[in-house]
């Protein structure tokens, strides 16, 4: 992977892209077979029956999120270290609805895997949006594509939806109410090693609604997808293993203060004067984005980069030049 030197953030060293391996000798990859073999029958037919009939029926809530667990539990994600910013150990429970994301507040998660999407489906029940680079609106989703879209190929201007596919988080926020909205501003899956800059979506928040940055981070590191399609590698990777361990870290919820009201005018309208799909973004504005961008590296103990979804773009073509 030396050849592809150039894709790492010269300020930093650090390589996003590059997918995490784990090598194993001959006695662990027989082991690992021999797991992988008894849980791929079990997780494909829980994951069919799921996402085909299951999700799609009338039930409460709760019955979809203790399906989604026993969906994450196949493949032996029992544990999960999960804690707010700020808050001691053993004070989750006594903690405020207000410090969890909640309706009516947006989620703003860090890309590496389609676990990100499972487990925040079974958590917070949210709905699933789909940044692109450069503009303010956002693509709803359902569960399943949010998945797909881990493995998918990084988004272009040419790729991106019509207009008429595409909405803002005000939007969704007045057409959700109760419900949070799920961002993945990254726009695209990194190997969870930094942060890549911010899609302006999140400034199409008001000012009264909550951000909360969500940071997941995953032992073993190699369940992450940053090269796109590569489904064997990722399943291998996750049904082989005995168990695999989620480590999430929630900040506490920020306002997109650059769209605050002065005398009933927006700070920002200049901006919004454009077009809600104005990719512009001002100095207020980025300081909103750097905000949340230093939250989800802090909590993730990375750090941001300056390696943008082109790039990556160029790292995947460069790749199959590679092999082919």
């Amino acid at each position: 992977m030396e050849k592809f030197s150039q894709y790492r953030d010269r300020a930093t060293g650090i390589a996003p892209f590059l997918p995490v391996t784990t090598t194993l000798s001959a006695v662990s990859a027989a082991y690992h077979a021999l797991v992988f073999a008894l849980r791929v029958p079990f997780f494909v037919a829980f994951a069919v029956g799921y996402f085909a009939l299951f999700h799609h029926l009338p039930l409460p809530v709760i019955a979809r999120k203790v399906a989604l667990w026993c969906l994450l539990g196949i493949p032996g994600i029992w544990w999960v270290d999960l804690q707010l910013d700020g808050v001691k150990r053993g004070t989750l429970a006594d903690q405020p609805r207000h410090r969890f994301p909640h309706g009516g507040t947006v989620i703003a998660a860090n890309f590496t895997s389609p676990i990100d999407v499972v487990y925040l489906a079974a958590i917070f029940d949210p709905i699933f949006t789909v940044a692109y680079p450069g503009t303010r609106r956002v693509r709803r989703v359902g569960l399943f594509a949010a998945v797909l879209a881990a493995l998918a190929p990084p988004p272009s201007a040419a790729d991106r939806p019509r207009d008429s596919e595409l909405v803002s988080l005000r939007q969704l926020l007045e057409q959700y109410p109760d419900r949070p909205i799920a961002v993945f501003p990254e726009c695209t899956t990194t190997n969870g090693k930094a942060i890549l800059p911010l899609s302006p979506s999140l400034l199409e928040c008001p000012a009264d609604v909550q951000i909360f940055p969500v940071s997941l981070r995953y032992t073993p590191a190699d369940v992450t997808t940053p090269v796109p399609g590569r489904w064997v590698s990722f399943l291998w990777n996750l049904l082989s293993r005995p168990t695999t361990c989620i480590r999430v870290r929630i900040a506490e919820g920020q306002s997109n203060t650059s769209a605050a009201s002065t005398n009933g005018a927006s700070t920002n309208g200049q901006v919004r004067s454009r077009g809600v799909d104005a990719g512009d973004v001002s100095a207020d504005e980025q300081r909103v984005l750097d905000a949340i961008a230093e939250a989800l590296a802090r909590l993730g103990r990375v750090k941001r980069v300056g390696l943008t979804v082109e790039d990556k773009s160029a790292f995947v073509k460069a790749l199959h030049r590679k092999r082919s």
